[in-house]
């Protein structure tokens, strides 16, 4: 079983996917959805790909020829395009944020609830070598129940990043959060659980910041196991990208690619693990090729991808508990009524 993909956008993120999809056997680029279709005519030729470029998601998904969609849009549309998806029962990989507010993303849920498809949600980390080794240390009970968990996302995403332009603004960056600091957030999620309880503060670090939102965000959470959590989100920060991992267990604990275990008797130091670290600007930081795999995987045997609409679903409400937090100083519970 082939799978036939068209993707919605040609910007890079686009351009990666496209790349993904010509690699797999079972799979094959048949469309691109573009306003500029000259700009996706172009991205296809860089890439050395051929593909039917339409102007129109509405021509694209109406395709009977279309298997599954990859939506690369800007994130204000992302609403829409996955509902008329689900009521045309192309299986969908949704990049992040997947929606804008918590009622979008509610009503992306009933809609696939009732027209189920498969689905995978682009919380890339999710394949990196790194997230790999530790989930199944804590899975093989390497940690026992992680009671604290701290991870931080921070990269100084200026005006020198493309993105800044957009991402900086409120109506499509969104916040701290959706732009960026979700992959955090998903984090501990994750490795710890499901998160109960959000207080959040956030700051501008510069007189005269773009960011139409504080940029720079710190997120305490209660989590289900009884443990805590917290994640930092910092887009003005004077540093080279960073993806701190700090796990702490009843039986061992990780730091980054370090490991301290019970498994490991007499043990007097950290272990190092030489592996792909998620900020090491190594192609394997953003492993599409891995996720796109996983899903072609689960469409031709009918099974769940490790980050659906529904898992990713309970990260983003804890990213708007995180927004919501800032903009009245309360403790969100979590799950929303």
């Amino acid at each position: 079983m082939t799978i036939s993909f068209a993707v919605a956008g040609s910007g890079w993120v686009a351009g990666e996917y496209m790349k993904a999809i010509a690699a797999q056997p079972d799979a094959r680029l048949y469309g691109v959805v573009s306003r500029q279709p000259e700009h996706a005519r172009l991205r296809l030729a860089e890439l050395g790909l051929e593909a039917r470029v339409f102007e129109r998601y509405e021509d694209m998904i109406a395709d009977p020829h279309v298997d599954a969609v990859v939506l690369c849009s800007t994130p204000d549309v992302r609403e829409q395009q996955t509902i008329l998806a689900a009521r045309h029962g192309k299986h969908l990989v949704i990049e992040k944020p997947m929606a804008m507010d918590k009622e979008s993303l509610w009503r992306m849920a009933e809609e696939i609830a009732k027209h189920p498809v498969r689905t995978v949600v682009s919380f890339v980390l999710r394949w990196n070598p790194m997230f790999d080794n530790a989930k199944s240390l804590i899975d093989d009970d390497a940690l026992g129940r992680v009671f604290m968990a701290q991870i931080d996302y921070w990269h100084n995403i200026g005006p020198h990043y493309a993105q800044y332009r957009w991402s900086s603004k409120k109506a499509l960056g969104g916040s701290s959060m959706l732009s960026a600091g979700c992959h955090a957030v998903d984090a501990i999620r994750y490795f710890a659980g499901d998160i109960e309880e959000v207080s959040a503060y956030g700051c501008k670090a510069l007189a005269d910041s773009g960011y139409e939102f504080d940029p720079n965000v710190i997120a305490v959470f209660k989590l289900k196991n009884g443990g805590i959590g917290k994640v930092s989100s910092a887009l003005e920060c004077k540093t080279t990208y960073k993806f701190n991992i700090h796990l702490l267990g009843e039986k061992g604990s990780i730091m980054n690619n370090q490991l301290f275990t019970h498994k490991l008797p007499g043990q007097t130091e950290y272990a190092t693990i030489p592996t792909i670290m998620p900020d090491s600007g190594d192609v394997s930081h953003h492993p599409f090729a891995l996720e796109i795999q996983e899903f072609v995987e689960s469409v031709g045997h009918n099974k769940r991808t490790r980050c659906d609409f529904f898992d990713a679903f309970k990260s983003m409400e804890v990213c708007f508990a995180i927004d919501e937090s800032l903009a009245t100083g309360a403790r969100i519970k979590l799950p929303f009524g």
